[in-house]
C-alpha cells in the first residue's frame, strides 16, 4: 500500500511540476509539456499504476475479495480513461508522443 501511495503522490506532483496543467485527470488544464522523465520513463501512467498498487495492497491487507474485485473494476475503468487520454495527448503533442509511446509501456514496463 505504501509503495502504491508513494508512486501515486510522487507521480502527480512530478507531472504538475514538469508538465504543467492541473493535478487531476480532468482536461480543464491540459499538460503544457510532454513528460518522459522521472516515473514517466518507466510507464506512461504511473499515477494510475500507483493507485492500483495501493488498492491491491489494501485488498491484501484486509484479506478482502470484494476489495480485490473493486481494484480490478477500477483498473478497467482507468484503462478506458487512459485510451481516451492517449488520443488527446496524441492530438496535443503529435509525433513526440508517438515516439514516447513506442518506447514506454502503458502499464507495466516491458509488459503492457
Amino acid at each position: 500500500m505504501v509503495v502504491g501511495y508513494f508512486l501515486y503522490k510522487f507521480s502527480t506532483l512530478y507531472r504538475v511540476k514538469h508538465g504543467g496543467g492541473g493535478p487531476g485527470e480532468k482536461w480543464e488544464a491540459p499538460p503544457e509539456k510532454l513528460i518522459t522523465t522521472g516515473p514517466y520513463r518507466f510507464t506512461r501512467n504511473p499515477v494510475y499504476v500507483g493507485h492500483i498498487v495501493f488498492l491491491l495492497g489494501l485488498a491484501l491487507a484486509l484479506r478482502s475479495l470484494f476489495a480485490g474485485l473493486l481494484a480490478v473494476v477500477i483498473a478497467v475503468a482507468f484503462h478506458r480513461r487512459i485510451l481516451k487520454d492517449e488520443k488527446r495527448l496524441a492530438a496535443v503533442f503529435g509525433e513526440p508522443y508517438f515516439e514516447y509511446q513506442s518506447h514506454v509501456r502503458r502499464w507495466i514496463p516491458r509488459v503492457f
